[in-house]
């Protein structure tokens, strides 16, 4: 599976595209939509770049009213950091006043992968934006999170095929009091994505983010042992919506969570994308959905056998 379609709703707001500045576009009211900015990441000569898009969005649009913002695409993204865009996005927020929402990289397969995007440090547009409420980044290489404090954040979202260890660390290790949804795609380690549930403690032993009621730990080729660190976290007991989609859930990983400290006070439990016999599913439904759990199991996958004596299970997104 890949990222075929660039998001639709974001904070709530259906996402409109900022016109390119020869299109008779009629704009919509400034705080009715999230605004995507997007320049072509494989550009021709004569494109406008992104940096320019955004300075004539800013002009053309009422920016104190802006909600939510969407980056796309900036010019050949897979080598070009996006430091350039935090850079600018920082120095508007003395225009950008009322921005609660922002997502940097919303790009498809065709745009760049997931794998292929650069990112950086992303943690000064929280220092700049200070009311930020949500903040959405997809892509793990270069990507930079030191441990940071943010007292507005309530949904932090990082999309990768592999996301690495210093990120995690940095991302459970910062101080957000607010922050009520965490969604982490941890990936694979040939993209990058060398955490392991030790990475994770401070959230699973509950001292990070009191306020935290969803948590989604996906995509992840360590998913068995993500469930196994997570049938006994004490973070789970005030978890509304556990969240263990996308990843290599096998058999074994189900197994811990049902041997584990009771799930019956979730409201929804996703394991989506997953490697679980029938009889496991069923086990599943037994135990949850009598107590009221929506139990999530669907794409369920087959392992892959090339004929080389191993056993092949893929999480939902890598490259």
């Amino acid at each position: 599976m890949t990222i075929g379609h660039h998001l639709q709703e974001f904070h709530g707001l259906p996402v409109f595209e900022f016109p390119d500045a020869a299109s008779p576009v009629e704009l919509p009211d400034a705080a009715g939509v999230a605004w995507r900015i997007s320049a072509p990441t494989y550009s021709d000569p004569g494109d406008e770049h992104w940096g320019p898009r955004f300075e004539r969005f800013l002009k053309t649009v009422d920016a104190s009213r802006v909600r939510a913002l969407v980056v796309g695409g900036w010019d050949e993204p897979y080598e070009t950091s996006s430091a350039d865009v935090v850079t600018a996005l920082m120095g508007a927020n003395n225009r950008l006043t009322g921005l609660e929402a922002l997502f940097l990289g919303d790009m498809t397969f065709e745009d760049c992968e997931i794998s292929w995007i650069v990112q950086s440090d992303v943690t000064p547009l929280l220092a700049a934006y200070p009311a930020l409420r949500e903040l959405g980044v997809r892509g793990g290489t270069g990507l930079v999170f030191p441990p940071v404090r943010h007292t507005s954040l309530e949904t932090l979202v990082v999309e990768t095929g592999g996301l690495g260890a210093e990120v995690v660390r940095g991302i459970v290790g910062s101080d957000l009091p607010a922050l009520e949804n965490l969604e982490l795609w941890l990936g694979t380690d040939e993209y990058g994505g060398d955490s392991t549930p030790e990475d994770l403690a401070p959230l699973l032993a509950g001292t990070s983010f009191p306020a935290l009621r969803h948590l989604g730990l996906r995509n992840s080729v360590i998913e068995d042992a993500i469930a196994a660190a997570v049938a006994g976290a004490p973070v789970v007991a005030r978890i509304e919506r556990l969240d263990l989609s996308m990843g290599v859930l096998t058999d074994e990983g189900a197994a811990a969570l049902l041997d584990g400290q009771p799930l019956t006070h979730l409201s929804h439990l996703d394991l989506s994308h997953h490697y679980l016999s029938e009889p496991m599913r069923e086990r599943l439904k037994a135990a949850l959905v009598p107590h009221g759990v929506t139990v999530v199991l669907d794409d369920a996958q087959t392992p892959e056998d090339y004929g080389d004596g191993e056993v092949h299970r893929y999480v939902a997104v890598a490259e």
